[in-house]
């Protein structure tokens, strides 16, 4: 029996065919072709608000996509089929954007003007896969099986409509809040012939060559930055084994590598057509708490760029992790406090550039040996023309929880957009808590900013710290951090302290903290006919829900719930 997809898949590449190029996406996989529509999107001339809006929905089905197995998926008859219908539609996705590129495109590869109608209906279905990924995993009822998985540590996830367990891998697995605005059913796509070919291989060998000249001429100005032997990677990693991955990102891979001299270093592998532009400003920046880009690698799609090792990894693997939690005293921390405002303060005042990071976080925030922090990925940061200058985005990046509000619902950055994700990463270090964003009741801030604010009004910021810590704070240094950290987290971005100013507050303990930071907005109620499709974790629960409701007659309820150790 024919699905929708099938009916919209045969009909519009019947009439690309034609297009060699296009066909040649067969063989990239699901993540590589996320990236591909997004940059294409973003890089349109004609229906950009369209393209925008499709490339900011496409990178919502990356991120669910980083929490699937793709390749064992892709290896069961019963995964496979909905995998390769997405690929399918990113595939398109891919030929819309790109035919709105210039009017080249347009003319070559599109026959009559309906792209509006092409491009809605588009994202029309990538909004379905987003709410069918939870539901596309391994599907097994039996019990052998289902016992395996819960020694090896799953999540089983629960629909309401069957007993159908689904499954997740536990480790390294982190929710975030998804909205997705608009109807939600499939439409068909509409038939529209396609004639010529786009000629991707000659549009990426020019990519290459424009991102040598740039690394070449960066090799040149600055001190510190050259360039890498390929093959010296190669076996620094054990040609790229899986053994020496430590991290993974929806458009890089990030491996540990041990050159032939001994020395250790981290180096990021992009995917094949992600975009390294952002991050290369990075070897403009000079500062012991900034992660240091030391060079460049290029050898035919190969793009890679080498940072220094952190031994330590990253600040989210310490605070909130039972065994590493005690070991990071009041002491370390309020040491990775002052760091990260050193850091903050250089990037917004102190370098040639005023530099936005964007995506401050746990995640994002490396540690030396010595427990020093090293602020890194830089792959969503911009420089701005002043410290005090605003710019907008339709394409907003970043981590739920701790992007600033106005940045989260308009676009609009700043420095003030760091400062507000300092201030709440700030909280998360006192309390070893993660931010959660309400968003269906209005929230703007989060629960642990909401939460601190009480605890600080009411004096009771003890019940604030981390109980790893035990007593051993001083409860006028947590007061002093805290009401810092609100002053910052400021649903206005006027009433944020600068960087500048919190160097001095936190350097000069003498002073008085005469502001006081204003309560965040008080939440409202659900309301019952709100259209979202949105996850929430709780703090300590073990339960996931997953609830994806809308006012169109589809609704989906999954619960993910995490089984007991054995």
């Amino acid at each position: 029996m024919a699905t929708p997809w099938d009916s919209s898949s045969s009909r519009l590449w019947g009439a690309l065919g034609q297009a060699s190029s296009v066909a040649q996406l067969v063989g990239v996989d699901a993540l590589g072709l996320v990236s591909m529509v997004v940059q294409a999107a973003l890089a349109a001339r004609r229906h950009r608000d369209a393209c925008v809006q499709l490339a900011q929905h496409v990178e919502l089905v990356g991120g669910l996509l980083g929490e699937l197995e793709l390749d064992e998926l892709m290896r069961r008859e019963a995964t496979r089929r909905p995998l390769e219908q997405l690929g399918a539609a990113l595939r398109r996705c891919y030929a819309l954007a790109t035919a709105c590129q210039d009017c080249g495109y347009l003319r070559r590869l599109l026959l009559g003007g309906r792209m509006a109608d092409e491009l809605c209906a588009a994202q029309h279905e990538i909004d379905m896969f987003i709410r069918l990924i939870p539901l596309i995993a391994l599907v097994d009822n039996s019990t052998n099986t289902r016992r395996a998985m819960v020694e090896e540590g799953v999540l089983s996830v629960v629909t309401d409509s069957s007993n159908h367990h689904i499954r997740f891998p536990a480790r390294d697995l982190e929710f975030t809040k998804i909205r997705v605005q608009g109807a939600t059913e499939l439409r068909n796509v509409q038939e529209q012939p396609f004639v010529g070919k786009v000629d991707l291989q000659e549009q990426k060998i020019s990519n290459v060559e424009e991102l040598m000249e740039l690394c070449a001429h960066i090799e040149a100005t600055c001190m510190g930055f050259s360039k890498f032997n390929f093959f010296q990677i190669m076996d620094g990693t054990g040609n790229f084994s899986e053994k020496a991955i430590i991290g993974r990102g929806g458009f890089a891979t990030v491996y540990k590598c041990e050159l032939s001299d001994g020395v250790t270093v981290a180096i990021k592998r992009a995917h094949e057509y992600a975009t390294l532009g952002s991050e290369l400003q990075l070897a403009k920046l000079q500062h012991t708490n900034l992660i240091r880009l030391l060079g460049w690698c290029i050898h035919e799609k190969e793009r890679i760029l080498v940072y220094e090792f952190m031994h330590n990894g990253s600040l989210d693997r310490h605070i909130y992790d039972r065994t590493k939690g005690p070991l990071l005293d009041w002491s370390k921390r309020l040491k990775i406090i002052k760091g990260l405002i050193e850091g903050l303060v250089y990037m917004h005042k102190g370098s040639m550039l005023w530099i936005v990071n964007r995506d401050l976080k746990p995640n994002n925030i490396l540690l030396d040996y010595n427990m020093n922090p090293r602020i890194a990925d830089f792959g969503s940061a911009r420089a701005l023309s002043s410290d005090v200058a605003e710019e907008h985005t339709n394409m907003v990046v970043g981590t739920c929880g701790y992007k600033a509000p106005e940045y989260a619902s308009r676009g609009v950055y700043s420095v003030k957009t760091d400062v507000f994700s300092f201030g709440v990463l700030v909280l998360a270090i006192i309390s070893g808590r993660k931010n959660t964003i309400l968003e269906k009741q209005g929230d703007t801030v989060g629960d642990l900013v909401r939460y601190a604010w009480h605890m600080w009004k009411d004096q009771r910021l003890h019940e604030l710290v981390d109980p790893s810590l035990g007593n051993g704070y001083e409860i006028a240094e947590i007061t002093r951090c805290a009401q810092m950290a609100l002053l910052c987290a400021q649903e206005d971005p006027a009433d944020r302290l600068t960087m500048t100013d919190v160097a001095t507050m936190l350097n000069f303990e003498s002073m008085s903290l005469s502001m006081e930071p204003k309560q965040p907005t008080v939440l409202s109620k659900v309301s019952d006919g709100e259209s979202t499709a949105s996850t929430y974790m709780g703090q300590s629960s073990r339960t996931i829900d997953i609830t994806i409701t809308s006012s169109a007659p589809m609704s989906t309820r999954v619960r993910i719930v995490l089984n007991p150790e054995v």
